[in-house]
């Protein structure tokens, strides 16, 4: 099949609850990333990089701002059919929301039906990572499974945490869920494939299943955890090795990076990986760019001896006379003399007074942080004075005013 047609689904539906406070106010997905970007920026370009451009978003949780970003920045052209459609629950399927990542699909097979694909892409929308889906793509295809799970090598020994692919060469023959024995790679013992949680199914045997997973009552309805073991069952499922992947412009040290931000010391260390002069993910790739809506700001600026090192500041940012060292400044974000950051993730439009210290830590949107402020240094403090502290990372909640 030379051009297959191709209907990608963005799930974007979840709460984020190990991320709170971030999440308190929006969905995971649409949770600030990086300086610029929003979390599904990150699928989205590399669905739009791979040529995927018919793309349905499904959104549930506190979907305004992200409904908000996808409209305002993600508008592909209508001349030849290409979008990024935003789709909230519509209860389709019954007065019920979303029971899990399968129903969610399942309530909005409609969307199948009105653009009738060959292949469905399922993807989720909150980790960070290159990757070109048309090679996947052409991979399952090539394999004539019914579907195809990516899988990322992890360390055998922190593998029992994670759902872990037993493959006998490209096909799978079981999902282990967490297994306390995880199997190792034949090239690689000490290496387990996981699964990234990214799919590609042929349309007609997934939407089979979807219909019998919805009228099995003991089913969770969920991708991982029933989707992907029936086709296994079947004999139908193969293995994608991210590994094998091939990104334009990828460096050695950035290759098949992944990273699941699904906890706050996650998310933090996600920063950091940014910001080294030879990043462990590099956003400065040309080749293979991650898109998003920039905002109308002059430049960022320096003043009166303000310095960052191994940092990402991004525009309309002012440091007069303060420190910044391996922390990442949204948009607007201003620091004020005698501060220092350290190791700091600061959100849009976050003022920082004189003589701060700010280590370890989290600053959301709109903050407002007093003269003579330290945080991240005294936990106990900082949870007194209506700081979240998650997994040692101290968090200020959106709109925040916080005083020594």
């Amino acid at each position: 099949m030379s051009n297959p047609r191709v209907l990608s689904i963005v799930l974007a539906g979840g709460e984020g609850k190990r991320l709170l406070p971030l999440t308190e106010d929006r969905a995971k997905p649409a949770v600030p990333f990086g300086g610029t970007y929003r979390l599904i920026d990150f699928v989205l370009s590399n669905l739009i990089n791979s040529g995927l451009r018919r793309v349905a978003v499904l959104t549930q949780y506190k979907s305004h701002s992200l409904d908000r970003h996808i409209s305002m920045f993600w508008q592909l052209t209508q001349m030849v059919g290409d979008y990024v459609a935003s789709v909230p629950a519509q209860q389709r399927r019954g007065p019920h929301w979303y029971q899990g990542s399968a129903d969610a699909i399942f309530q909005s097979l409609n969307l199948v039906a009105d653009e009738s694909p060959d292949y469905v892409v399922v993807f989720g929308a909150d980790n960070i990572y290159r990757m070109d889906v048309s090679q996947m793509l052409a991979a399952h295809i090539e394999s004539g499974a019914a579907a195809t799970v990516a899988g990322i090598r992890v360390p055998r020994s922190s593998a029992s945490s994670l759902g872990i692919i037993d493959a006998d060469g490209r096909r799978i023959k079981a999902f282990l869920e967490k297994p306390d024995d995880p199997p190792g790679l034949a090239d690689s013992p000490d290496e387990s494939l996981a699964s990234m949680g990214n799919y590609i199914f042929t349309r007609k045997a997934f939407e089979e299943l979807l219909h019998k997973d919805a009228s099995d009552a003991e089913s969770k309805h969920d991708m991982g955890g029933d989707i992907i073991p029936a086709f296994v069952a079947q004999g139908e499922a193969a293995v994608y090795d991210f590994c094998e992947n091939d990104v334009p412009g990828a460096t050695e040290r950035d290759r098949n990076y992944w990273r699941d931000v699904g906890t706050m010391a996650s998310f933090h260390e996600a920063h950091m990986d940014l910001v080294s002069v030879v990043p462990e993910f590099n956003l400065y790739n040309d080749s293979w760019p991650i898109f998003t809506r920039q905002q109308q700001l002059p430049g960022a600026k320096f003043t009166i001896g303000g310095n960052a090192e191994d940092s990402i500041v991004t525009a309309g940012c002012i440091v007069s006379g303060a420190e910044v060292d391996r922390c990442v400044l949204s948009p607007g974000v201003r620091v004020e003399p005698r501060s220092r950051l350290d190791r700091a993730v600061v959100f849009e439009k976050t003022f920082i007074g004189e003589d701060c210290t700010i280590v370890n830590t989290i600053v959301d949107k709109y903050c407002h942080i007093g003269n003579g402020t330290q945080l991240g240094i005294d936990q106990a403090h900082d949870e007194a004075r209506g700081c979240v502290v998650v997994d040692g990372i101290t968090v200020v909640p959106k709109g925040s005013s916080i005083e020594p």
